[in-house]
């Protein structure tokens, strides 16, 4: 059997962190399964989903590398949608409503307000034809609803495991706006079933969906329903729900404001909430090789952007200058060398933080002088050209044997007299790169 998974993505908002998690979910079974991988764009929403979302979407999704293979859009597909609800219609799965909004919300109070679960009484399978009339007298559309079958809906999740759902614990859904719009819990089905959709993966808060749509499915078409798999949802390093954070933890905010790199947020992702070892990962071929859904735990996942960080920062260390040339020169750094860039990514999580070292290095920086004295005789004992690798330690050995000095004593005046910070990559190197002439420079207070 071949495979074929999708998401569907609403033009409406930026990617975040959970919906990259589905996507890449998606994207690695398809990929360790020989199958096709579906973008289809959940566009029906024509008040909030606009061109510019919709084309952000296809963009973090390509920045991440995770290609498609098939591309739909919900919105070219109305005809369709209005093409099986007529046969739902015809197969009596489906029924015309002429409530209103506020209606609809006092039914729902009063049954609240009984102890009863909020499920639609289905008043309107009741209305005569004549009280239907009157209602399109009145100026009333109709929604339509589909009707769900007096049955338990069951199915062998490939995370969760069986699951069943007992007859009357939803209400009929809402399948068609009274201005035509197909709602999405009707439409994917449809797109499911002409897709050949065979595997749907996605979070646990879709589960009821996954019962309604089941039943959806076996109204439309004799075929079997897809193989359903539902993964626990990220929770934020204190435990707390993610949910209202995800607007801040957009693809587009963790690639062009913290500057991460793509291969750490999915390196990430693939293996939060698995058995597997979070580990960074230099390409997507690794974490197909990996990946099982059988992996997958139960239990909910803990994720901290710190995490990307480290895991962008060991992704870099193992990069080679041709592959981040020509981001330095886009961010600026024109200058930026091959032995630049050995010196300085084994101190940076992003390509961004090694703009501070690139300042350093040409650029004029504030220094620090803490013992003018001390600084005098280095200044006097610097080597003269050409330099090595080993004139970083002939000199410091110069100085130790003139001042007596040694360790933090030695090194850490040097160290801010000509970087200006404490920490940084190994003074050795930087050394090479200053020159001596910058050196001297900065040794005099210039």
């Amino acid at each position: 059997m071949s495979v074929n998974v999708r998401i569907a993505p609403s033009p409406t908002g930026l990617l975040h962190i959970g919906n990259i998690r589905a996507a890449l979910f998606n994207w690695l079974f398809a990929r360790k399964n020989g199958g096709k991988f579906m973008l289809r764009l959940d566009d029906t929403d024509q008040e909030r989903s606009t061109p510019q979302f919709a084309a952000a979407i296809e963009r973090d999704l390509g920045w991440l590398g995770l290609n498609w293979d098939v591309f739909a859009r919900e919105s070219d597909r109305y005809a369709r949608y209005q093409e099986v609800l007529d046969i739902l219609v015809k197969k009596g799965r489906a029924y015309a409503c002429y409530e209103t909004a506020e209606e609809l919300d006092l039914k729902r109070k009063i049954r609240l307000g009984q102890g009863r679960p909020p499920v639609y009484d289905r008043a309107a399978l009741k209305l005569s034809d004549a009280e239907k009339q009157k209602y399109q007298q009145e100026g009333r559309t109709p929604h339509w609803r589909f009707l769900l079958r007096d049955e338990d809906t069951a199915w062998d999740d490939l995370i969760q495991g069986h699951k069943n759902f007992p007859a009357g614990a939803v209400s009929d859904p809402v399948i068609m706006r009274a201005d035509g719009v197909p709602l999405y819990t009707y439409c994917s089905v449809v797109d499911d079933i002409d897709y050949a959709i065979t595997h749907i993966i996605r979070g646990e808060d879709h589960v009821t969906n996954t019962c309604v749509q089941i039943q959806i499915w076996k109204a439309i078409t004799d075929a079997p329903p897809p193989h359903f798999a539902h993964f626990p949802l990220l929770v934020s390093a204190d435990g707390t729900e993610m949910s209202k954070r995800l607007g801040t933890l957009s693809i587009a905010s963790m690639r062009d404001e913290m500057g991460l790199e793509a291969m750490g947020i999915n390196s990430l992702l693939a293996c939060l909430g698995t058995s597997q070892p979070v580990e960074a990962h230099k390409n997507l071929a690794d974490l197909v090789a990996n990946f099982d859904l059988a992996n997958v735990s139960r239990a909910t996942p803990k994720f901290s952007i710190a995490d990307i960080e480290t895991l962008s920062g060991k992704i870099l260390q193992q990069t080679d200058f041709a592959d981040v040339h020509a981001r330095f020169v886009t961010l600026g750094m024109k200058e930026a060398s091959e032995h630049f860039w050995h010196t300085v990514r084994g101190n940076i999580n992003t390509l961004k933080d090694a703009q501070k070292w690139y300042d350093v290095i040409y650029g004029a920086p504030a220094t620090t002088v803490t013992d003018q004295g001390f600084i005098a005789t280095a200044q006097q004992l610097l080597p003269a050209l050409p330099w090595h690798d080993k004139t970083w330690s002939d000199w410091t050995n110069k100085i130790k044997e003139q001042t007596g000095r040694k360790g933090k004593d030695l090194f850490m005046p040097l160290r801010l007299a000509l970087t200006g910070a404490e920490h940084g990559p190994e003074m050795a190197h930087m050394l090479l790169l200053l020159g001596r002439d910058k050196v001297l420079s900065r040794l005099s207070g210039g």
